[in-house]
């Protein structure tokens, strides 16, 4: 089995977060390799592991690890997760970690199209199935280009690596990784060119645009909290501000208290925080674990603990 898919980030604060009880019934939404399903697993006795991911390699990957464990894997995407419950009789559940982004399985086979570092089919499809990148790459035109670029990516040059694009495309069609990297490269200046690569901001705008990854984090965040039984916890790893943005203000909308106006004399909603923070800050990688992972640099965890049903506006 490929180790790359043996680095769980976060492993030990994930754990500590969730609170592992051995008769509780925890939701893996993203399995990965099943490294922090492999540990969730390993603590419980009575209790039951759902492990979903929507990739069949990790599918196979987590299946192997988990062999022998009290653990069910189940082929979706984690936005299906009250479905999976519903399919396996499960009400609720005392727990819920979603480690959100792309695998380092992913990132390192060059066939799977996420990086710009092998010469691949421009793909980045984490389902294996559906629009590629090379389909949105030849297909939107330069401001709905521009507009994912700068969306989802941040990219301040989203404009012209548009036009660069829509440019070259005429020419011949964009098919591989390398063939974009280098339109990116050439349409940005040199100074852009030495503070990392320039193509880093664009991968990631197309990898999010293609799995439509903050639609599906936005519905499952709402979708996690409802499954969880009074008393369980919900803990999200990110890796870019525009995830750790979105997970920081839901839960502060689970936290959220009356919303009676100022001026009201006493409260009359009878709002109450739905959740208490677990997190006080978000926990991020140990010194020990950057030098052994590089890439858990930009890995933020937070968690959150259901104290009732949230309030549906």
């Amino acid at each position: 089995m490929d180790t790359t898919y043996h680095r769980p980030v976060l492993l030990d604060q994930t754990i500590e977060a969730l609170g592992i009880r051995p008769d509780g019934i925890y939701l893996d939404g993203t399995a990965g390799g099943g490294g922090h399903s492999h540990a969730i697993a390993s603590r419980l006795t009575t209790g039951r592991l759902i492990s979903l991911d929507q990739d069949p390699d990790a599918i196979a990957a987590a299946g192997a690890r988990l062999a022998g464990l009290p653990a069910t894997l189940v082929q979706t995407n984690f936005v299906n997760m009250r479905q999976a419950l519903d399919d396996l009789g499960i009400d609720g559940v005392d727990g819920i970690l979603l480690d959100i982004g792309v695998s380092s399985h992913q990132l390192d086979a060059p066939e799977r199209g996420f990086s710009y570092h092998h010469d691949a089919p421009l793909d980045m499809r984490m389902s294996q199935s559906g629009t590629t990148a090379a389909d949105l790459v030849a297909t939107l035109d330069e401001k709905q280009l521009a507009d994912i670029f700068w969306r989802y990516g941040e990219e301040k040059f989203s404009r012209p690596i548009a036009r660069a694009i829509v440019r070259e495309r005429e020419k011949a069609p964009i098919e591989t990784t390398l063939q974009l990297a280098d339109i990116i490269s050439r349409s940005v200046p040199a100074a852009a060119r030495r503070d990392g690569h320039p193509a880093r901001r664009v991968f990631q705008a197309l990898r999010i645009a293609v799995n439509g990854e903050l639609d599906c984090l936005s519905s499952a965040l709402d979708t996690a909290f409802d499954c969880l039984n009074v008393g369980g916890r919900l803990a999200i790893i990110t890796f870019h501000s525009l995830e750790d943005a979105m997970v920081k203000n839901r839960f502060q909308e689970f936290r959220q208290g009356c919303t009676c106006p100022r001026e009201f004399p006493m409260c009359v909603c009878g709002r109450t925080p739905a959740a208490t923070l677990i997190t006080k800050k978000p926990a991020v990688a140990t010194d020990e674990e950057l030098a052994d992972n590089p890439r858990s640099r930009s890995a933020k965890l937070r968690c959150v603990e259901k104290v009732h049903d949230r309030y549906m506006d």
